[in-house]
């Protein structure tokens, strides 16, 4: 059985840290323009929803968000496969039209200046697109003319980014005799080599060992410090914790939660987590342990017990004796201080890692073929 988790609106965090929809001119000739950002905005997204039609069914991708990204900060989009992180990413840089709603990257719009966007951001997707039978020098070289980067600088723009990800000695080497985290490494600063004002980094960590994963985040700190605004997708908890200013959650399409990390963890009720595994449970057992005073919350998921308490350390032999004067053996036990994985679980009632959006992943697949 499922406990039902509080909904907290869009509209509701929107307005709690500030976020308002963008402002919008009519030119002369009566087609929509953006205006010069007043603030800090960089990223505007008014009410985006994708809608993906396959046969007899339709699959919303992205449902109605609205968010804004603010100049110079590590923006984290965090949420399960299939969420639509990569989706909303595709339409930021072009790559799809959204099916209703607009947005406003620095002063262009989506529909209206496509080429004027391409022209001020990075892309780094999620799947590798480098050239492994290239040397590195040859992938940056290759890619620094795509982007129209003179001659006359394109070698010290390759030096200089080959130093920075500490790959200058291997500069003439075949990528594919490189480690995955020189890979990524070299992609993430390949998608920098025109000094893009915004970089796109889609899952830059996924598949990576946890050393080649720290060396990608040092990376992505190193651009942060050039003044880049970077729009980070994962659905790695730690690597949001790391990096980002602020984290909002997406999940089924839908903006559920947007502010910096502290406030995102303030939204559990004060206290620590517990949570017990169990074979069977009685609802009699969730009742008892709702009429401790110290009990916040009480949650099934999936074979667990998830409550928040006051006092975690206190109420804990309560809670088990409980346990025991129903005859209902526990099958594990911990206790910890609420993470921003906590966090996602406490507004949806599932881990960021489970993947229950299949379908709709199989069809965006699909659609981007």
């Amino acid at each position: 059985m499922d406990i039902p988790v509080q909904n907290i609106s869009t509209d509701k965090f929107l307005e709690k840290s500030g976020q308002k929809s963008i402002e919008r001119d009519t030119a002369k000739s009566g087609t929509p323009v953006c205006i010069t950002p007043s603030g800090e905005s960089i990223i505007r997204i008014d009410h985006i929803t994708k809608i993906f039609k396959e046969k007899n069914r339709t699959v919303t991708a992205v449902d109605d968000i609205s968010l804004d990204v603010n100049r110079g900060e590590i923006f984290g989009l965090l949420g399960p496969n299939g969420a639509g992180k990569s989706t909303l990413i595709r339409i930021l840089t072009t790559l799809l039209r959204p099916t209703s709603g607009t947005a406003c990257v620095d002063t262009y719009d989506i529909s209206n200046d496509p080429e004027k966007i391409r022209s001020i951001i990075g892309v780094c997707p999620q799947n590798s697109t480098l050239d492994v039978e290239l040397t590195a020098y040859d992938n940056l070289e290759f890619y620094g003319k795509l982007v129209n980067i003179p001659d006359s600088a394109l070698d010290d723009r390759i030096w200089q980014l080959l130093e920075m990800t500490e790959l200058a000695d291997r500069a003439n080497m075949k990528v594919q005799t490189f480690s995955g985290g020189m890979r990524r490494k070299l992609e993430i600063v390949r998608a920098f080599i025109h000094h893009p004002l915004i970089l796109f980094l889609d899952e830059p960590t996924i598949g990576l060992d946890p050393e080649s994963r720290r060396e990608v985040w040092q990376q992505i700190l190193k651009l942060n410090e050039e003044k880049t605004t970077i729009i980070l997708t994962t659905h790695y908890m730690d690597e949001a914790e790391k990096l980002c200013n602020r984290i909002a959650f997406v999940d089924k399409g839908r903006l559920i939660a947007l502010d910096i990390l502290e406030n995102l963890k303030r939204l559990i009720p004060a206290g620590d987590l517990i949570e017990i595994g169990f074979d069977m449970i009685d609802d009699k057992i969730v009742t008892a342990i709702r009429e401790n005073d110290l009990i916040n919350s009480v949650q099934i998921k999936e074979q667990k017990l998830i409550i928040s308490a006051k006092n975690g350390s206190k109420v804990l032999p309560a809670i088990v004796a409980i346990f025991e004067n129903f005859s209902l053996p526990i099958l594990s036990i911990s206790i910890h201080s609420p993470s921003l994985e906590d966090v996602f679980i406490y507004l949806t009632g599932k881990k960021l890692d489970e993947s229950n959006n299949g379908e709709k992943q199989s069809a965006l697949k699909r659609q981007s073929l």
